[in-house]
């Protein structure tokens, strides 16, 4: 029996709107699809892909922590000598 959704599950979107290298939004980290057909996927399905989207969110979390830190870039001397 399926239970009965009182409340509808809101986006994950935080607002930032951006597609890293591997098509995946930067801020939620849902793919190109989940993101346009969010409205249309049912309460379980949209369950689903919160979960996978956390998932991905550790993975990159974990990807970027591997990678070594780069040195913020030079300013040039704006007044120059």
């Amino acid at each position: 029996m399926e239970q009965l959704e009182f409340f509808d599950i809101p986006s994950p979107c935080i607002g930032v709107c951006q597609s890293g290298p591997k098509g995946y939004c930067l801020g939620c980290y849902r793919s190109r699809d989940e993101r346009l057909y969010w409205i249309q996927l049912t309460p379980d399905v949209k369950r689903q892909v919160i979960k996978v989207c956390a998932m991905r969110k550790r993975r990159a979390e974990m990807a970027n922590k591997n990678k070594p830190a780069q040195p913020p870039p030079e300013q040039g001397d704006l007044f120059g000598d």
